[in-house]
């Protein structure tokens, strides 16, 4: 079975390349820094020239700003919290001021976080005042002793830790209302971040407004640990991106860590069997950002372009939108 596995696997990688970047080498960076800014229906003759320099000006700011912390000696969670943060105050993305709408018309907010090094996760779902999630994921994580609030509960939560409130109104953009309005296609807009520091430690954060028109109360997979993002010390990093169902029937982030842990290969072979293989097959669109112990990353994706970077200790700097 496991062969089989493998040879699929070798198959996809060859025919399915040109939207799969992985880097896998013997050389070990001191610390590797990889997000995304959602996966879909990205196409460069669907994109105007200015609107593409403004995406890659924020990506090249998200990335910058976790690689001054990294470069510091700064930790994984320190670097994916502030590169998130980033990304959540631009009306680019799918999550913090950019959020979609639901069915009624506000937003509906969920993020997550994790530690590779001692496995300690935090999530937060539902929330609407919150102006970042992701920090609200963080404070569950690291002052309480639970993994996930939501609704009512997360957002009084947050206002008791002093993290920023703010009005509705903040939330508004003439692109999302238009969306909402026309109940277009849903999109899929979720930010991460994953990172691998000096210290060995590796983190994962996610961050993200669901689905344009989602039914009020859904929950996708991006505060659901295992599902859209996971961490572990001992195998990789990982935040997804895509259809949100399909990753929580298929807990993507942990099996990716899980294949990698007892099938024993690597990180692209893991990433490739189930982004371009298992979920593919089931119609399960969508991508990941993953790092490894080791410094390797990917950003692999099923759909036709993925908002993505990478940046690490070696000088790599590389933005990317589409399939290319």
């Amino acid at each position: 079975m496991f062969r089989n596995i493998i040879a699929v696997i070798v198959l996809i990688s060859i025919v399915l390349a040109c939207n799969n970047t992985v880097k896998e080498d013997k050389s070990i960076p001191e610390y590797v820094l990889v997000i995304h800014g959602g996966a879909g229906t990205i196409l460069k003759e669907n994109m105007s020239a200015e609107k593409e320099k403004l995406y890659i000006k924020k990506l090249q700011e998200a990335l910058q700003t976790g690689d001054a912390i990294l470069k510091d000696g700064g930790t994984s969670l320190d670097a994916i919290t502030a590169t998130i943060m980033v990304m959540e105050n631009s009306p680019l993305f799918n999550a913090g001021k950019g959020a979609v709408f639901t069915e009624e018309g506000i937003v509906e907010m969920d993020a997550s976080i994790m530690d590779g090094n001692t496995s300690s996760a935090g999530a937060v779902a539902g929330v609407h005042n919150i102006k970042n999630p992701i920090l609200a994921a963080r404070a569950v994580m690291e002052n309480t002793s639970h993994v996930l609030l939501t609704g009512d509960g997360a957002d009084d939560f947050a206002n008791s830790q002093g993290l920023e409130i703010v009005d509705s109104s903040y939330f508004f953009t003439d692109s999302r209302w238009k969306s909402y309005q026309n109940a277009k296609n849903k999109k899929h807009g979720t930010v991460g971040a994953v990172a691998l520091d000096k210290h060995g430690n590796l983190a994962a954060g996610t961050s993200t407004g669901g689905m344009t028109f989602k039914m009020k109360g859904r929950v996708g997979d991006s505060p659901i640990i295992g599902a859209g993002t996971y961490a572990d010390n001992n195998t990789c990093a990982v935040s997804a991106t895509g259809h949100g169902e399909y990753f929580i029937r298929n807990v993507v982030a942990y099996d990716i860590g899980a294949l990698m842990k007892y099938k024993k290969i690597t990180l692209k072979e893991a990433v490739n069997y189930v982004i371009l293989d298992k979920l593919k097959k089931i119609g399960g669109d969508g991508g990941i950002i993953a790092v490894d112990s080791q410094g390797n990353y990917a950003m692999t994706f099923n759909t036709a372009g993925m908002y993505r970077g990478v940046v690490n200790s070696d000088g790599v700097m590389d933005i990317k939108i589409y399939n290319d």
